[in-house]
């Protein structure tokens, strides 16, 4: 079914304030779901909630936590989350390291312990609308099982370990966000999947015995399987590479399993901010990011309903189609959404 963007906007700030979240922070939270939702990244969008108010239940996540200062270095700055919502603290730190940068040009930035980050594009969002380069490596932690197998594996040993960078755009061309996990699909589009009773058209998964399949149930029903990683080895290379420098440059550990798995979501980030107005001149950076653009987009397509696009393109056109048409969540997703409402005493009606 289509939910308009209006009735999201309504419904998710209430189930959030209705579960003890302040306003500013009910808000601001729902605006990143409702935001991942429009960008077409369904899996860290409102179908979040009911895990969210059962991680609140169960005290894996803290709802009104703010990030707090651990380590003011200078260049170098680090948080920790305290289990509060990773898009509160996720914010509050870039907006630290985005006000130093402006002062050192570089800031190394660790935000450990927090709860689920959601799409971390959005931090690389944040920060180019600051005129900032952003470079991101997430891990995860205390989950129940862990999700996704390294190269030539079969038993899950690594969360999906997203990588985001993120560039200023030109005078022409927009931003350009790069922002993925290091898994073929994200866990929560293996859970949008299995909602909608639906098949991957890749054997994006593997069953329980280690053989390749498309079939998401295997991460939701006993045996449990694992996700692929992207791109053979060299995608193994770089989940590993992400877990390394997330979990112990924060200090928030890894997916080794001497650390408690509470069933919860708990992120740890690693995030370069980068001035570049301290490296070129930006009204040359500008035209050579347009004139790049321009030339990579140049190169004819076999289809020409499908051109060369960039990192933040889909998004982009996703974003202003569904603002009109409203956002496709699956019966199934939906009806968990608004169970979790209602037992809060949310009026779900319209």
């Amino acid at each position: 079914m289509k939910i308009s963007v209006d009735r999201l906007r309504r419904l998710a700030p209430a189930t959030l304030r209705a579960l003890g979240c302040a306003s500013d922070e009910a808000d601001l939270v729902a605006t990143h779901l409702i935001e991942a939702n429009l960008r077409g990244h369904d899996s860290h969008g409102v179908g979040m909630l009911p895990f969210y108010i059962a991680s609140a239940r169960q005290g894996t996540l803290k709802p009104n936590t703010p990030a707090r200062l651990l380590n003011d270095g200078g260049a170098i700055l680090q948080f920790a989350g305290d289990r509060g919502f990773g898009q509160r603290t996720g914010r509050e730190a870039m907006d630290a390291a985005i006000a130093r940068a402006q002062q050192t040009g570089l800031v190394l930035m660790t935000l450990s312990a927090t709860h689920h980050l959601g799409r971390i594009g959005s931090y690389g969002e944040q920060a180019v609308a600051a005129g900032m380069i952003s470079i991101h490596f997430v891990n995860v932690i205390d989950f129940p099982q862990m999700l996704v197998a390294p190269f030539n594996g079969s038993s899950p040993r690594f969360g999906t370990n997203p990588v985001c960078i993120a560039i200023p755009g030109g005078e022409r061309h927009p931003a350009f966000v790069l922002d993925f996990a290091t898994s073929m699909v994200a866990y929560g589009k293996a859970r949008v999947a299995y909602l909608a009773g639906r098949q991957f058209d890749d054997d994006v998964l593997l069953d329980a015995a280690g053989h390749p399949t498309r079939e998401p149930r295997v991460m939701f029903e006993p045996p449990l399987g694992a996700l692929r990683p992207i791109a053979g080895h060299k995608g193994g290379g770089l989940i590993m590479a992400a877990e390394l420098l997330a979990g112990l440059l924060s200090g928030g550990g890894s997916a080794q399993p001497a650390h408690p798995r509470d069933g919860g979501i708990v992120n740890n980030m690693t995030t370069l901010v980068i001035d570049p107005a301290r490296l070129v001149d930006m009204q040359w950076f500008a035209a050579e990011y347009d004139a790049l653009v321009d030339y990579v987009k140049s190169s004819p397509s076999p289809d020409p309903a499908d051109p060369v696009q960039l990192a933040g393109d889909p998004e982009r056109q996703r974003r202003a189609q569904r603002l009109v048409d409203g956002i496709e969540i699956a019966d199934g997703e939906w009806d968990g959404i608004l169970a979790a409402a209602a037992q809060l005493g949310v009026d779900v009606a319209g």
